[in-house]
């Protein structure tokens, strides 16, 4: 009933997920940090994450990880298990999954990935995304995950259609407040859900993000910025923080960003040293 991929990139550990199921980010994917990530599916045994984790984080590799669950399960033939550890990768697929049903593991420099799916339109889902997770080393883990669940979709995803799909991703300080927490994003019932995904997934970013490229608030930009947040109703000096006025340091506009970033939730992203490009952005967006 899904496809999914559960994946490394160095201290972050994430799983992308898409199904003909509601609320498949509720069922199928767990992570946690310095330990590694899981993705249980087929007829899924929500107990795997927690047992396939504490297995990682007592030492063992994910081939243990994988044992540690299905080992005790009668009822493992039905299911489906990805595990990535630390330093290593397994994926299973019991005898009675229902076909298409298959996965395939691996490990690169950055890190390791199980992927697997079942009642797929056929093995060509799960060598498309393996193709787009390793096509795209080099960014980041969730825009990895994303590139590899659509590749898959793309290539046919689960043969009942769309309905649900999420992404779960842990890195040490990410996320709001630093709690680790990379991406915590579900779609639960959309006709196009990896689409809605991906999405949510930009503005997930945008809100928890750290600042990246950051520009100088100085000159034309400065002059720029100044105008569309006076547009938006904040003050910010009568020159817009143009260099050689009233304001040469651009702190009224740097003053009114803050504001205005405050509003609409992008705090995560202010830089002392400028705009970010994502933020810079979202004002265009806005002010058209």
């Amino acid at each position: 009933m899904t496809f999914s991929i559960a994946g490394q990139v160095g201290d972050a550990f994430g799983v992308a997920v898409a199904s003909k199921f509601p609320f498949v980010g509720a069922v199928v994917p767990q992570a946690r940090l310095g330990v590694g990530a899981v993705a249980t599916q087929a007829m899924a045994r929500v107990s795997y994450r927690s047992t396939a984790l504490d297995a990682l984080a007592g030492g063992g590799d994910a081939g243990a990880a994988v044992a540690a669950c299905t080992g005790p399960d009668d009822g493992r033939e039905h299911r489906q298990l990805g595990v990535v550890g630390v330093d290593s990768q397994a994926t299973w697929t019991g005898t009675e999954c229902m076909d298409w049903a298959g996965g395939v593991s691996g490990r690169e420099a950055t890190g390791g990935y199980a992927i697997q799916g079942n009642i797929l339109t056929g093995r060509d889902v799960v060598e498309a995304m393996e193709r787009a997770w390793l096509a795209s080393a080099g960014g980041s883990l969730s825009d990895r995950l994303l590139a590899a669940l659509l590749a898959g979709d793309e290539a046919g995803g689960d043969s009942r259609g769309r309905q649900g799909a999420a992404l779960y991703a842990v890195s040490p300080g990410a996320g709001y407040d630093g709690c680790g927490v990379l991406a915590d994003v579900r779609v639960d019932d959309h006709p196009q859900a990896p689409q809605e995904l991906a999405r949510l997934l930009s503005i997930n970013d945008l809100l928890f993000g750290t600042a990246e490229e950051v520009l100088p608030l100085t000159g034309e930009l400065a002059d720029e910025v100044g105008r569309r947040l006076a547009s938006l109703g904040h003050d910010t000096g009568s020159d817009h923080g143009s260099e050689g006025g009233s304001d040469p340091g651009g702190r009224g506009v740097a003053a009114a960003l803050e504001a205005w970033a405050s509003e609409a939730n992008y705090e995560m992203r202010l830089s002392p040293d400028g705009i970010d490009t994502k933020v810079l952005a979202a004002l265009r967006d806005e002010t058209g």
